[in-house]
């Protein structure tokens, strides 16, 4: 079934969208009609994307891992679309791979600032206006190592079950509120994230034509914010068959 114009006068905001599953989700938000604003800490490589994704995308440059940061970016959104984001899409993720023993302080702490404290962050500037409007629906990209634990993943695995926890906060504190939150957890997804993995050879990791590709993850997150009002996907998890 077309999904054109499903979203047409609804505004998106995209994390990490410079590349990979963010650049996927923002593209398929578009064709469905939404005006999407992304956000990457990269000036040049997100207005490129902005640019190749047209006039109904927007690049909004940001540490998403500074709180005073995130408050002017939440303010630049409403001053730009004249009103709270009506989706915002937390995608933005950093993974490193080490022994627990072998991760530096700051890989450990950059990696949980990206993945779980950024969300928070950017959910606490945004949700307030969303609550008093009455709708709106936020969109948290988990993993699989948001319930499994692999090794080499303490810092990855600690921020991405800490935002799986965040994400069940929100849905048992946004029931009957008007706004929605859903958790979309892929398996492994061929993105430039695994570049410095695979090119090391460590074992145990599936090869990346094993691997989901971005566009299934833009269509799962699609297909979960062009759910009827009344109905929340609580959760949804994705692996390649």
């Amino acid at each position: 079934m077309s999904t054109a114009g499903t979203l047409a006068g609804q505004v998106a905001v995209v994390t990490g969208a410079s590349r990979g599953i963010g650049r996927a989700i923002a593209g398929s938000l578009i064709a469905a009609g939404a005006r999407v604003a992304i956000v990457a800490r990269g000036a040049g490589p997100l207005e490129e994307e902005a640019a190749a994704l047209g006039a109904n995308c927007r690049a909004f440059p940001a540490d998403l891992a500074d709180g005073a940061t995130v408050a002017t970016l939440a303010k630049a959104l409403v001053a730009h679309y004249g009103n709270v984001p009506d989706l915002v899409v937390n995608n933005a993720g950093l993974f490193h791979v080490a022994r627990a023993h072998e991760l530096s302080p700051e890989a450990f702490t950059n990696t949980v600032q990206v993945n779980l404290v950024a969300p928070f962050l950017l959910v606490r500037a945004l949700l307030p206006d969303m609550r008093a409007r009455g709708r709106g629906h936020l969109v948290t990209i988990g993993s699989i190592a948001d319930r499994a634990i692999f090794p080499e993943n303490a810092g990855y695995a600690a921020a991405k079950h800490g935002a799986r926890a965040l994400h069940e906060v929100l849905r048992a504190e946004l029931v009957g509120t008007g706004v929605r939150a859903s958790l979309v957890s892929p398996g492994p997804v061929d993105t430039a994230l695994w570049n410095d993995v695979l090119a090391e050879g460590r074992p145990g990791y599936p090869p990346r034509e094993a691997m989901l590709a971005p566009s299934a993850v833009a269509d799962a997150v699609l297909w979960v914010v062009t759910r009827p009002p009344a109905t929340n996907i609580d959760e949804l998890r994705l692996t390649r068959s």
